[in-house]
């Protein structure tokens, strides 16, 4: 099957120089891409089925309501 993709210049030219050492195609680097993005997507969709919303909230629920330590603030 083939498919027109459009990308950014940058990341095309990155994806080639890629190709290029690892002696393959471009189109053999962004579908490798695809495919590893698509098996963390189904990973964190497994992990997702995992949790209970409630068991979540009941332990936020424990968390105390204290402002953060300087050194944790975040600063512009």
């Amino acid at each position: 099957m083939s498919v027109n993709v459009s990308v950014p210049e940058d990341l095309y030219e990155k994806a080639a120089a890629m190709a290029k050492t690892q002696n393959i195609s471009v189109d053999q680097v962004f579908a490798s891409a695809f495919a590893e993005h698509w098996a963390a997507w189904k990973r964190l969709k497994r992990r997702a089925a995992l949790g209970n919303r409630e068991e979540f909230l009941a332990v936020l629920d424990k968390v105390l309501d204290l402002e953060p330590a300087p050194q944790d603030r975040i600063v512009d």
